[in-house]
């Protein structure tokens, strides 16, 4: 028996209510400032750069209001002007005399050159010539649900302003419920400052977070150091839309944010969030905050300090810096504060990058579902749940291709039982390893499989290539054992290992010294490239046919703050490109551990690694559908993908280049080009051919990497115009160079690309289909529960939920028919969770038994949309949506895949994103060289895509 229907934490305006008007203060900039203020940014700018910045920035004023005015909301990340679009919306009047220094603050810092004379005399011209005395506050009834018309595709156009406004309001009435309880404990929640809204249907939002926070104290050891830890629910609100549907959306989502304890490691070339509740305003003759405020400490040239600090800074231009505590004091004791002391309550939030922390991610179903039911109580009446989605007829799994392992009772059961059920595993294990090793001779064209492992410890080396003869069944083909070489001879494949020691090429680039930023880091990287590719040039002499190169070495967590430019990864990356080699790293073993878990883990992240080295040869097991003639034969599978990489990234070079991913019927392996290829070739050509490259200096502005993906997708197309073919786009990837992926830029069976106009579907061929994908990046899809009462009667009344695998329909009225839902179950890995852990409050699950566990990682399945946007006359949506669902289960993964296996395979490609320019490279003439990655992280499978992220600060 499985879930019928899920729940979506969605909501809807309920059609019986007229409007949804609320009284708001508004502040409104005067048409005429706009010109005088326009001249002050443009000033020291040319014509054409001018020309680009057509719209004045509030970026830093929203971030200094956040910070110091929290209760003032901004709808826009660029300045507007005029009565009919204000600027600024507050509950209640703030006081003009503040906001005149905020905007003579802002003015100041518009400045690009304030130590020219003629910019300086610039500023004080603008100063007098603005009336800053005829600002006023005017009380407005605002529409919370006011909307444009709906786009050409009949989806819907909130107006700007409802993407912050909405939620703001509804926040605050959160915030006014009698307090989440259970299990005897209570939960009060306050509103954080707005993140400031930004032109685009993901703007805006708002947010509110439990306090004080709770307080976590390791009971044994191996929790972690004894250090008390401490974190706050979240609960976020946001606007959202669905292609082809006039009704906008209102999403909840839960999860949680942990602080920092002790030190602040500041993350490299990012900022740190510090929620701060001061008992009086930071700035003179200010209000005293309702809401959290929301700083930014950053690690910059050596020192931490406030963002908009500094004698030159925002923050001292308001007088606020008096009421923050010192930034050295803070980051060397983040949570002296948390309890409140010297007028003010604070804490750090804590990111992945800092390192591990003692609370786990997340929340599992029923702490979620308890928490934002109780929380959309306060959306009523004016909004309700969007109706239950119903499960597909069509969710079928696809036909399997390697055989299911028979499940190893954990109870004692007789001897001769167990011994058939062990037979049969060791069945399976040789029928899928023979498959394994002829789908890779296939996609090797008959060549051996030639690797070479450079590790740092026996150890790992041991496990990978005990790795090795477990996947392919090798271990009765050995004809040849290290310790430095293996080789296994089989009817279908032969494969050789080689062994060497990493040895210095491992080592910290600069040595006992880390370059600076920059040039010596950029030569820090070319030299240790130089140094791998003539080694491994050397050793290709005596290995002939190496093509994978499986590197043990230390992960990135070894590398915190400014210590990241001294991680040889890349440049190890880059030199094995060179030598012709594709790469797969593996970390060595946590000694951190307990000895069993650290050793089960090392065994486990062999394997994957294994797996990961074998994927990047092109060898797939694409999955087989079951609908039948519903789907046409010979169906081509086309991916787009944007391989990006900025000036801030690992080698501080730019990359900007479009590629497709292909799954051809009858194919080898997988297929791909970047659109200066004129034929498609192998996926690990592919890969190849993204190494090193440097965005060119045409590519720099959006309208000509717009151009450039235009004419890449209708190249592609045209070549595939005479056969059946299926274009899948992931949203949150392209859309930004394809705007037709928008929501609303899609309109139903038609296409656009760049600027040009929406043409039928048939103009590029009766054999061609589009579906787009989103995914639960920015709350885009909303979270989701099913009902435990479905299934247990019992249960009823007690909000415990649960994980349903499957493909969903919404039966909303008015829904266009185009879109549908798939979802995953649990990873593999979650063994020991439950769906009633709970990390907020005290649980007792239904054996009676504590199920409070704050320090284990919560695991949700995201809510993929499926947007069949194109299909063909007589064309099946809902079948076609459940093709798209059934790519996600590929039966060479462990769990089901984020994105389809065409997406996901055009996703890895990032890995082999690395610009470097260096003129002496090894083997220069060399047209496609391999550079790689772990297309998972290494010890983690692909369930790590589709886990619902923790909310915490990016």
């Amino acid at each position: 028996m499985e879930y019928q229907r899920i729940r979506t934490a969605a909501y809807m305006p309920d059609p019986a209510q007229n409007s949804f008007a609320h009284p708001l203060y508004t502040l409104a900039l005067p048409t005429e400032w706009e010109e005088q203020i326009l001249k002050l940014h443009h000033f020291g700018l040319s014509e054409r750069e001018a020309v680009w910045r057509r719209r004045v920035p509030t970026r830093n004023i929203n971030q200094l209001m956040r910070a110091t005015a929290p209760d003032v909301v901004t709808v826009d990340s660029t300045a507007t002007f005029g009565a009919q679009r204000p600027w600024l919306y507050c509950a209640n009047e703030y006081p003009m005399s503040v906001m005149n220094s905020f905007i003579a603050t802002w003015l100041r810092h518009l400045q690009r050159k304030p130590d020219d004379p003629e910019s300086t005399a610039l500023l004080m011209d603008t100063f007098r010539s603005l009336d800053t005395a005829s600002l006023q506050w005017q009380m407005s009834m605002v529409d919370l649900l006011a909307q444009q018309h709906p786009s050409p595709g009949g989806t819907a156009l909130p107006a700007q302003h409802v993407y912050r406004l909405l939620p703001d309001v509804l926040a605050g009435r959160i915030t006014r419920l009698e307090p989440y309880e259970h299990n005897g404990e209570r939960l009060v929640f306050h509103q954080v400052a707005g993140i400031g809204g930004s032109r685009g249907q993901g703007s805006g939002g708002a947010e509110l977070m439990s306090w004080p926070p709770r307080e976590y104290a390791p009971k044994a050891k191996s929790d972690s150091s004894g250090k008390r830890s401490y974190y706050s629910a979240v609960i976020r609100i946001s606007v959202r839309t669905v292609p082809f549907c006039s009704v906008p959306r209102v999403h909840l989502s839960a999860g949680i944010r942990r602080f920092v304890t002790g030190k602040v490691w500041m993350p490299y070339q990012k900022g740190a969030s510090v929620y701060l509740r001061p008992d009086a305003s930071l700035v003179p003759d200010g209000p005293e905050p309702q809401r959290f405020s929301v700083a930014m400490i950053q690690w910059k040239h050596g020192t931490t300090d406030w963002r908009q600090g500094g004698t030159e800074g925002m923050l001292a231009g308001v007088t606020a810096l008096d009421g923050l505590p010192s930034v050295d004091r803070l980051v060397k004791e983040a949570d002296h504060w948390i309890g409140g002391r010297d007028g003010i309550a604070l804490a750090v939030g804590h990111q992945a990058t800092m390192g591990p922390h003692t609370i786990g991610t997340g929340l599992m179903p029923s702490e979620r579902r308890r928490l934002i039911e109780w929380a959309e109580q306060a959306l009523a009446p004016e909004l309700v749940p969007v109706p239950r989605l119903e499960r597909s007829g069509y969710a079928h799994p696809p036909e399997k291709q390697l055989k299911k392992l028979p499940p190893i009772p954990k109870k004692e059961i007789p001897q001769t039982k167990l011994a058939a059920i062990l037979e049969q595993r060791e069945r399976a294990l040789s029928d899928n390893a023979s498959l394994r090793r002829k789908a890779l001779a296939e996609a090797l064209e008959g060549a051996d499989l030639v690797g070479l492992v450079l590790h740092q410890t026996d150890d790992q080396r041991d496990r990978l290539v005990a790795a090795a003869e477990t996947n392919l069944g090798l271990a009765g083909h050995r004809r040849d054992h290290g310790p430095d070489g293996w080789v296994w001879e089989s009817e279908e494949l032969t494969v050789r290992l080689h062994a060497r020691p990493l040895g210095a090429l491992g080592g910290l680039l600069g040595g006992d010294r880390i370059p600076r930023r920059g040039k010596e880091h950029e030569e820090a990287i070319g030299e240790r490239r130089r140094a791998v590719a003539n080694t491994l040039k050397e050793l290709r002499d005596s290995m002939p046919g190496v093509q994978v190169a499986f590197v043990e070495l230390e992960g990135d967590r070894s590398f915190l703050r400014e210590k990241r430019r001294a991680d040889p990864k890349h440049a190890i990356r880059l030199g094995s490109a060179d030598a012709g080699l594709v790469t797969q790293f593996i970390r060595p073993m946590d000694n951190e551990m307990e000895a069993e878990k650290a050793e089960e883990d090392a065994a486990m992240r062999a394997t994957a690694a294994w797996s990961d080295g074998l994927r990047q040869t092109g060898m797939r097991f694409v999955p087989q559908h079951t609908l039948g003639e519903l789907i046409p034969p010979g169906l081509n599978q086309v991916a787009f993908h944007l391989v990006e990489r900025r000036h801030d990234g690992p080698t501080g070079k730019a990359q900007f280049t479009p590629i497709a991913v292909l799954i051809r019927p009858g194919a080898k392996c997988i297929m791909g080009k970047t659109a200066e290829m004129h034929q498609w070739v192998p996926y690990p050509e592919l890969l190849k051919s993204l190494t090193g490259r440097v965005r060119e200096a045409d590519l720099k502005t959006s309208a000509q990497q717009s151009t450039l993906m235009a004419a890449f997708i209708k190249k592609t197309l045209s070549g595939l115009r005479s056969t059946p073919t299926l274009v899948l786009s992931h949203a949150q990837d392209i859309r930004k160079r394809w705007p037709w992926l928008k929501n609303d830029g899609l309109d139903q069976d038609r296409l656009v690309l760049d600027s040009g106009p929406a043409q039928r579907i048939g103009l590029y061929g009766r054999h061609l289909r589009v579906i787009r994908i989103a995914d639960s990046s920015r709350d885009e899809t909303s979270q989701w529960w099913a009902e435990a009462e479905e299934l247990r009667p019992e249960q009823k009344g007690k909000q415990r939920a649960g994980i349903a695998k499957g493909l969903w329909v919404p039966r909303t009225p008015g829904e266009s028919g185009r879109v549908f839902y798939s979802t995953a179950d649990k990873s593999s890995t979650q063994t020991k969770l439950t769906n009633d852990d709970a990390k907020l409050t005290g649980h007792v699950n239904a054996q009676g038994k504590s199920a409070f566990r704050p320090t284990t990682n919560a695991w949700n399945p995201e809510l993929l949309e499926v947007a069949v946007a194109c299909l063909q006359p007589g064309d099946d949506a809902e079948a076609w949506a459940a093709f798209v669902h059934q790519q996600r289960f590929c039966d060479d993964y462990r769990d089901v895949l984020g994105l389809p296996l065409v997406l996901h395979l055009a996703g890895l490609a990032d890995q082999y994103a690395l610009p470097h320019e260096d003129e002496e490279a090894v083997d220069p003439n060399a047209s496609q060289v391999a550079v790689s990655a772990s297309e998972e992280p290494t010890g983690q499978m692909a369930f790590d895509f589709f886990e619902s992220p923790e909310i915490d600060e990016e």
